[in-house]
């Protein structure tokens, strides 16, 4: 970080100094905010030459990831797993080391931080950004992220012993949410449930069914594999002839398909952004969805068992409730987890997820047959 003295902004500071933990080559141009995601601080390292992509730098957020050693172990042995499985020409996420040769540098004040090479990427018309917001499934194509995150489960299907570290203990276990809903509502810390009368029994109602695909796992009716664990289409890079990477790989982990096709579902088929204020605007987008499943039974077909192919539908309402209950949970715990724009945000969330579920619900025949249809015959 020989030239960081040319990057002013005071709040760029600790991520300056932290920057020159790293064995970063050449000269930096500049270092500034970077990316829309909930959890890490992202900073953009941009350097001086041009034909040099820079990196990405970030400080973790050891509230969400309280052990930076075992998180950044998983992600060194995925990341030379994925590359040995990696088509020749094809990026993947690279760790760079600190200068004593950790995977993460801790600052002065006893923060972690960590730093990858940045991967360039273009699309038709400029470089592509990573979205939360799929406009539609033939512009943002749907089928190529279910074809990427499938190749994903094939790919780490043969990592070697041992597991994988479990980054978040409880991240995708229903009961985990459901008995921390009950004791923020018992406790209410940060004096809000007196808002959410509605919001409590929409999560009620639906809670005793929400078990199912813990419970298959439980007794051994369907596999536990390495899974991406957050499979929203921003943490892929898309370029012009499809996915080209995974790039947040933070919580692969020990899981289930459901959980990993259920969460890309709710997060890209969502009509609307995930705080859209006008909730009559919410609503499953049928075309998503079905270019989604497509893609991705097309990777695993032979792989999945039945079971696993059975519930695939149900895991899209079930990703839909669940995090929905983590964002009203957030809220009801003074937005202590998620970042939020303004008062309220984490509740406008939850109220997106639980109608975007309600409109599931109304359509969940359609979504059954088609997933059926596809195990059925061939994909096209």
């Amino acid at each position: 970080m020989s030239d960081s003295k040319n990057v002013t902004e005071k709040s760029n500071i600790p991520a300056i100094s932290a920057a020159g933990h790293f064995s970063i080559s050449g000269l930096v141009k500049s270092l500034l905010p970077y990316g829309s995601g909930h959890i890490h601080e992202t900073f953009r390292v941009r350097m001086r030459a041009v034909s040099h992509p820079g990196y990405i730098l970030q400080r973790v957020n050891t509230r969400v990831f309280p052990d930076v050693p075992r998180l950044m172990e998983n992600i060194v042995r995925v990341t030379g797993h994925l590359r040995a499985r990696t088509r020749r020409g094809l990026p993947v996420l690279t760790v760079v080391p600190a200068r004593d040769g950790r995977p993460y540098a801790r600052d002065d004040s006893g923060g972690f931080w960590r730093c990858f090479r940045f991967i360039a990427h273009r699309e038709p018309g400029g470089r592509l950004r990573s979205r939360h917001l799929v406009p539609s499934a033939g512009t943002f194509r749907a089928g190529e992220a279910g074809r990427l995150f499938g190749r994903f489960i094939i790919q780490m299907s043969d990592l070697p012993a041992p597991p994988l570290h479990e980054t978040i203990p409880g991240f995708h276990d229903i009961e985990v949410h459901l008995s921390r809903f009950r004791d923020l509502l018992r406790g209410d810390p940060a004096g809000r449930r007196r808002e959410i009368p509605a919001e409590i029994d929409f999560i009620r109602a639906r809670a005793a069914a929400m078990g199912l695909i813990r419970d298959l796992g439980r007794a051994g009716r369907i596999p536990l594999r390495v899974t991406h664990n957050d499979t929203k289409f921003n943490n892929i890079l898309f370029g012009p002839g499809g996915g080209l990477c995974i790039i947040d790989l933070d919580t692969v982990m020990p899981g289930y398909v459901a959980y990993d096709f259920g969460d890309a579902i709710r997060s890209a088929a969502n009509s609307t952004s995930e705080d859209e204020p006008d909730l009559r605007r919410v609503q499953l987008d049928m075309a998503v969805f079905q270019e989604f499943a497509r893609g991705y039974l097309g990777q695993l077909r032979g792989l999945l068992q039945a079971g696993e192919i059975a519930h695939l539908a149900f895991a899209a309402r079930l990703m839909t409730y669940m995090v929905g209950l983590r964002f009203l949970n957030d809220h009801l715990d003074g937005d202590r987890y998620f970042k939020v724009e303004r008062p309220g945000h984490n509740l406008k969330r939850a109220r997106v997820h639980f109608r975007l579920l309600e409109d599931m619900e109304r359509r969940r025949a359609e979504m059954e047959d088609f997933v059926s249809a596809l195990a059925a015959g061939p994909i096209s």
